[in-house]
């Protein structure tokens, strides 16, 4: 920066972080990861696994490295995608401190284990986390995890990442009920359907079926190589 494009206030040094938003699908509900913190600021209090990114790695390889470090989730699997910047000059008492957020969703994710400066990790439902309007979290990891959640539910209209939630092979069913999950509505099972096999390259038949039961035997499927969804599935209320 030369002379004449200095700025006209002082500027004060800064420091970057990544935060992981992570949503996977147990006991038919959307679950958040969090941590316990094991330090200060905010010792004791939950938060979104993250951490400082080092001056000689990436923001996505500071991801993937603060989600293993700190729960011991080490799956590449995920779909990882940014989210967005934070950087309210408050919203670390630490000093001035800038994080770039991630979403990360997956199917079925193992329980976490602890490490490095988290007391322990666990899932919690989304709704959980936000109580309160979710004051309990550390930092403004609530508003993180409000934007995170508006994004997965949005992302589910325009492209294909619900297969994300889904184990290979899944049923036309369990792909809705990870809409009706993260939509929080209920949805018609025949006009769902429709809908998904009218999107090209959503899902592809494996030609296979699930085992005789109580019902008829349902036909299985598995991610497509699309990544948009044309035309979009619309919540509701966006509709």
């Amino acid at each position: 920066m030369g002379p004449s494009n200095r700025p006209d206030r002082p500027v004060s040094p800064a420091w970057v972080t990544v935060d992981l938003a992570i949503f996977t699908i147990r006991d038919d509900g959307l679950h958040v990861l969090l941590i316990e913190r094991g330090k200060p600021p905010y010792e004791g209090r939950s938060a979104l696994p993250g951490g400082y990114v080092g001056t000689d790695e990436g923001l996505e390889h500071a991801a993937w490295r603060e989600l293993k470090e700190e729960t011991g989730v080490d799956s590449r699997d995920l779909h990882l995608e940014q989210l967005g910047a934070y950087g309210a000059p408050d919203r670390d008492p630490r000093g001035r401190v800038v994080t770039v957020a991630y979403l990360a969703l997956g199917p079925e994710l193992p329980e976490p284990v602890a490490g490095t400066d988290a007391r322990r990790a666990h899932w919690i439902p989304v709704k959980k986390a936000l109580d309160a309007d979710g004051a309990h979290l550390a930092f403004d990891h609530a508003v993180i995890v409000r934007d995170a959640l508006e994004r997965a539910r949005t992302q589910l209209e325009y492209t294909t990442v619900a297969s994300a939630f889904c184990p290979e092979p899944f049923t036309i069913s369990d792909l809705r009920r990870v809409y009706e999950v993260v939509w929080g509505q209920a949805l018609d099972p025949s006009n769902f359907r429709r809908k998904v096999l009218k999107a090209e390259g959503f899902v592809v038949a494996t030609g296979e079926r699930t085992a005789p039961s109580a019902g008829r035997p349902a036909a299985l499927y598995r991610r497509g190589e699309e990544k948009l969804l044309a035309p979009p599935l619309m919540r509701a209320d966006s509709e």
